[in-house]
């Protein structure tokens, strides 16, 4: 790591994108205003919610907070607004049902000062369930020393691990932001993913291992039911790493995240017992990445009856390598 033996001064907006989160939107404000170190500004971007979310945003009485309104035009379009709004030089997102812990907007200053040339600092994350539970994300391929340093092998830790990054664990330049056009709005799922990618293509993100946030997920979102979307057909994030892959010359391990990203897909079908459309995503991804032993497994998966996928699914969550 780096050192720094000066103070670097660091202006962040934070954005939090809202959208019928009326039970946990109070938590993850609170999470804000307990920050260690606290940001210049939250902007709540309101995506036309129909319950009682502003209401409470309204009554927690924030000096500091704005709240912006729009119709309902999905989370893209929301933290889009809010990078647009943003004042300040940098901006983290935080989602309306998640929560950082007080020091992630410490440790991403202290990133800053370490390394102050990057454009994305992000941190590891707990995993958190819908009945409370919770568990640090798993990590491999981490090459740097301690806990924080260059991801320099962003690809492959991401085709290794859980997503290292998520929407509620990354402080942003705004310039680099509005340089790549902000969030893609023709995607329903994975336009996230697709935006860390971009941004890690261009200049690999600080990191920290350190679970700095939970990333609280739904019912539908974990193993014990089954997932609440099916995949888009034409599959813009897949196509689109494909193009980031053309356009970008050699990007390290590009092709073990493509495949992992297919297996992610193959997974969801697998789940929603759509066999033929596991089996196709799964010969997609041995083609990126022919020591993918995950997909071997879900090929075989794919002939047993469904009770039995979801049983192992849910046996196996959390166990994430594909060597």
């Amino acid at each position: 790591m780096q050192n720094m033996n000066h103070q670097i001064d660091m202006d962040i907006s934070v954005v939090v994108p809202l959208y019928n989160k009326e039970e946990f939107i109070g938590r993850a404000i609170r999470s804000i205003v307990l920050q260690t170190y606290q940001p210049r500004e939250i902007i709540v971007v309101d995506d036309g919610s129909t319950d009682k979310s502003v209401n409470v945003v309204k009554s927690l009485n924030v000096s500091n907070l704005r709240l912006v309104h729009q119709i309902n035009q999905g989370v893209s379009s929301a933290r889009n607004n809010g990078i647009h709004e943003a004042r300040y030089s940098w901006v983290a997102f935080l989602d309306s049902d998640d929560e950082w812990m007080p020091d992630f907007l410490s440790t991403v200053k202290r990133l800053h000062e370490s390394f102050p040339q990057q454009d994305l600092y992000a941190s590891a994350y707990y995993m958190g369930d819908y009945s409370g539970g919770k568990r640090k994300i798993g990590l491999k391929g981490i090459m740097f020393n301690g806990n924080e340093g260059i991801l320099s092998n962003y690809f492959n830790v991401a085709a290794l691990s859980e997503p290292p990054v998520c929407s509620s664990t990354v402080c942003i330049r705004k310039q680099a932001l509005v340089d790549l056009g902000g969030f893609p709005l023709n995607i329903k799922s994975g336009e996230d993913l697709l935006t860390w990618a971009r941004l890690a293509a261009k200049l690999p993100p600080a990191y920290s291992t350190v679970p700095l946030a939970v990333f609280w997920q739904e019912k539908a979102h974990t193993y014990d039911d089954r997932p609440n979307r099916v995949p888009e057909a034409m599959d813009p994030v897949g196509k689109a790493l494909l193009e980031l892959k053309k356009t970008n010359g050699t990007i390290p391990f590009i092709d073990n995240y493509i495949s992992r990203w297919h297996k992610m897909r193959a997974s969801v079908f697998l789940r929603l017992d759509m066999r033929l459309s596991a089996f196709k995503e799964c010969v997609i991804g041995i083609y990126y990445r022919p020591k993918n032993l995950r997909l071997y497994i879900y090929i075989l998966m794919s002939l047993m009856p469904n009770r039995i996928v979801m049983s192992l699914f849910k046996r196996f969550a959390g166990k994430v390598s594909d060597d």
